[in-house]
């Protein structure tokens, strides 16, 4: 039976980053986030990381052609992107082999790094706004990006939109859509132009990290669209997939550090992952207590990523999340507890038992398996099977 009725592809024509933040790298863990397949087209080798950009060497135009056609001519493709195609015979090779398939193309007109360096050089615009930009179905330009391109100086969300109407308009566009992350607006606002209308795509401002945002924002439409959705529908989801991406964004390195594109599928499935394993544990439980499951420290950050077990599995129910949520910002992998009321007997079997106690807010260089509160003690571990463990040790003893 054939695959492709059931696997999607996308294939992404961008600039590798050898930290792994921006280019194809974001794009093909973007393309993994929503179930589709990934192919490249290397466009340029960068020597790369949060900080700065070393070195960049740019493929050959034919081999870059030859990477599309290959792909193409076996796999197909459902839909593609541009990044980083660095100068005006790759942006030529690229349209010359584009245009000759009907597959979907989102541009993002990738000109500047996150760290200041140029990904595009200045006598390449040119090439991209006549042989690049005709073939899309959407382009993506951040402010500054769609100031260079209209050359209208965008300060307001009505300078967005003039901006985003001139590119489709006067480029030849399906669509164009100005991010709002630059515009220092009260929301992070990108407006879409499209079959003669606008639309808001409205999120908080959240921090995180922004690196590769741009490139898996474009990379989140262009799976969708693979996929089939509808052009607006692929934007509403790509939107809520970059928020998401920021929030969570892995703080590595020393500069700008990347989105987390895992967070869209890890989220959902950490939350499975922790009511099954408490659920399992709680229920072998004799005693009633308030049993406790967050989610992994990246992802813990209010009792709503807090799961209880209190004769079933909630999450955001239990006051104690706030407690096991500052222990874990100590001991980031102590991610559940077994709340008990608070006993000098219980206590002094667990010094028996050989567990590491310590007072609440008192930390010590040791992993505690059992935390004192004024009124409540607090079994520890890394999961509830652990905790169940050392709760049977000590109620037995007890």
């Amino acid at each position: 039976m054939n695959g492709r009725k059931y696997i999607k592809t996308a294939l992404t024509i961008a600039g590798s980053d050898s930290g792994g933040g921006a280019g194809i790298e974001a794009d093909l863990k973007t393309f993994s986030a929503f179930g589709v397949h990934g192919l490249v087209a290397i466009t340029s080798v960068t020597a790369q990381n949060t900080t700065e950009v070393t070195a960049i060497h740019d493929i050959p135009p034919e081999v870059v052609k030859e990477q599309i056609e290959a792909v193409v001519s076996d796999i197909g493709v459902d839909a593609a992107k541009t990044g980083m195609l660095s100068n005006a015979e790759i942006i030529r090779a690229v349209a010359k082999t584009v245009k000759k398939y009907s597959f979907p193309l989102v541009v993002d007109p990738v000109m500047i790094a996150k760290s200041g360096a140029p990904l595009l050089r200045e006598d390449a615009v040119d090439a991209l706004v006549e042989h690049i930009i005709p073939l899309a179905k959407l382009v993506t330009p951040n402010r500054y990006e769609a100031e260079k391109l209209s050359g209208i100086k965008i300060k307001s969300l009505d300078d967005a939109k003039r901006a985003a109407r001139a590119i489709a308009e006067e480029l030849g566009a399906e669509a164009v859509i100005v991010k709002g992350g630059h515009l220092r607006l009260s929301e992070a606002i990108d407006v879409l132009y499209h079959d003669g209308r606008f639309r808001e795509y409205r999120a908080p401002f959240v921090k995180g990290c922004t690196h590769g945002t741009g490139c898996s924002f474009s990379a989140a439409i262009t799976a969708n669209l693979a996929k089939g959705n509808a052009l607006e529908e692929a934007v509403r989801t790509a939107k809520e997939f970059i928020t998401m991406g920021i929030e969570y964004g892995a703080k590595i390195g020393r500069g700008h550090c990347p989105v987390n594109q895992n967070a869209w599928i890890e989220i959902p499935a950490e939350k499975w992952r922790v009511y099954s394993e408490l659920n399992k544990a709680a229920r072998e439980l004799s005693i009633g207590v308030s049993f406790l499951y967050a989610l992994p420290a990246l992802y813990a950050r209010s009792k709503n990523d807090v799961a209880v077990w209190s004769g079933e599995v909630e999450f955001g129910t239990s006051e104690s999340a706030t407690i096991l949520l500052e222990i874990m910002k100590a001991y980031p992998e102590l991610r559940s507890a077994v709340e008990l009321r608070y006993s000098e007997e219980l206590l002094e079997r667990a010094r028996e038992k050989g567990f590491t106690i310590m007072r609440h807010g008192v930390w010590g260089k040791k992993t505690p398996d059992l935390v004192c509160g004024k009124s409540s003690l607090l079994i520890l571990g890394r999961s509830p099977a652990e905790v169940l463990e050392k709760v049977k040790r000590l109620i037995h003893a007890y």
